[in-house]
């Protein structure tokens, strides 16, 4: 079977693991540090705060923030849940905003429509690496004090013309998990260049306290550390990261390429041009559930985008309307890809998908 993503750790990784355990370094500590340092630097942001996934770091950015009760938090339809659920654990009302028609991000021309006088905080989500406008977001937040946190989960060294994702707003959240760009399993990162944020963030993350050998609470926080072991997993990841997005390039430049003329079906477009990395391949195909049976079958396996968030019933907003969303949901695939997908798996399912559309 061909999986839908593919990427897996190597004799660096096994080295960098066995080497921390050698030297004690399991919990929190040294390693860690030393991968906060690196991403930083890699990103040309001046802190970074490792925590277990991409999840808590959105949450622990909203708390450090004040996000509280009755709070209302302008989130995309288009998004992995988490960037609502963050939001929602702290008691805050989340406000649904459409995207743009072409591709699956915020449409930053609808946002003043959404802000009222309860509004606190925006959360853009790069998704698959693709930028939100951030120059006229930015704006828009100034105009109205509000807080952005940048959901960069799927959007590690993508860029755009500023800079970095993820280092565009208060606080920038990425995520280490498995199906992402660079990976230690679980994980995730929160980028600031404020410095008060980022002291609030180190003493969130350990129930308000500066470090282990203190004994005074200083601020509301919980247990949200990582560890040593999986630091060195990342410092490996980081080491080789060029290598990994020049090989996601590739793979999405190949597909772009032989899938042309393909009537049923559209890649998601991703600006390479201008600095951003197709984490993932993304299509578009009015004939997904026939696409998907047919390369099963065939020992291919595919990835249904998940729903707009206005069908998650407990968000409260099954009755709006949001028409940009709506064709992502009901046609959205991911294609097989990852930084250890074979060529030769990928020109595989290229050939079937063209045998399908001659089928078809």
């Amino acid at each position: 079977m061909i999986s839908w993503w593919r990427t897996k750790l190597g004799d660096e990784e096994i080295y960098s693991v066995r080497d921390s355990i050698n030297q004690e370094c399991i919990s929190q500590g040294e390693k860690t540090l030393l991968f906060e340092r690196e991403i930083a630097k890699a990103l040309n942001v001046r802190y970074a705060v490792a925590v277990p996934s991409g999840s808590i770091a959105l949450l622990m950015s909203l708390m450090v923030l004040g996000i509280k009760k009755n709070d209302e938090v302008i989130v995309p339809n288009r998004t992995f849940i988490a960037t609502a659920h963050a939001a929602l654990l702290l008691g805050a009302k989340i406000i649904l905003i459409d995207v743009v028609p072409n591709i699956p991000v915020l449409n930053v021309s609808e946002l003043k429509k959404k802000i009222t006088s309860k509004t606190k905080a925006i959360i853009p989500v790069h998704l698959n690496g693709r930028s939100v406008d951030m120059l006229e977001l930015n704006k828009i937040a100034k105009e109205y004090n509000l807080k952005v946190i940048e959901d960069a989960a799927q959007a590690i060294f993508s860029k755009n013309e500023y800079g970095f994702l993820g280092t565009q707003s208060d606080v920038g959240c990425f995520s280490l998990g498995v199906t992402k760009l660079l990976t230690t399993g679980q994980g995730g990162i929160a980028v600031t260049n404020d410095e008060e944020l980022y002291a609030s963030m180190k003493k969130c993350r350990n129930h308000g306290v500066n470090d282990t050998l203190s004994d005074l609470y200083t601020q509301f926080g919980f247990n949200f550390k990582f560890n040593d072991i999986l630091a060195s997993v990342g410092i490996a990841q980081l080491a080789k990261i060029k290598g990994t997005i020049d090989y996601v390039k590739k793979v999405y430049n190949l597909y772009k390429e032989e899938l042309k003329g393909i009537e049923c079906m559209q890649i998601i477009p991703v600006n390479i041009e201008k600095g951003e990395i197709p984490l993932w391949v993304e299509v578009l195909c009015t004939k997904r559930e026939e696409l998907m049976k047919f390369l099963l079958g065939n020992g291919i396996e595919t990835r249904r985008f998940l729903p707009d968030l206005h069908f998650s019933r407990h968000l409260k907003a099954r009755k709006a309307v949001f028409l940009n969303s709506e064709k992502f949901h009901k046609y959205g695939v991911f294609l097989p890809c990852g930084p250890n997908q074979s060529t030769k798996d990928i020109e595989f399912v290229i050939s079937k998908i063209k045998e399908f559309n001659k089928q078809n």
